[in-house]
């Protein structure tokens, strides 16, 4: 569902408490990307282009300091993150462990 929240993740004062890969079990895996903050917990969808971002030069690569190196390589392959569902706040987020598969 397309959503017109573009500027969700401008907020100045959000807080981005961890990143990182997932797979996410159901009746496929699913390899998703995940953005904890103080206030939401954000998954996404990796996706990966065909063809590198910007032809073979790298330096056309937009940076961002302040995401993972796994995730400036992923982008610089090609690859994006599609938000995969609305974000879940964290107040109503409910964790469980669960035995591996």
């Amino acid at each position: 569902r397309e959503n017109r929240s573009e500027n969700i993740l401008s907020s100045a004062n959000r807080l981005l408490l961890h990143e990182g890969r997932l797979m996410l079990a159901g009746n496929k895996a699913l390899d998703v990307y995940l953005f904890l903050f103080e206030d939401f917990l954000l998954i996404t969808k990796i996706k990966r282009n065909k063809k590198k971002y910007g032809g073979s030069d790298t330096s056309l690569i937009p940076v961002c300091p302040s995401l993972t190196p796994e995730l400036q390589s992923f982008i610089g392959e090609g690859g994006f993150c599609t938000v995969l569902d609305q974000p879940i706040p964290l107040d109503r987020l409910i964790l469980k462990n669960v035995e591996p598969i």
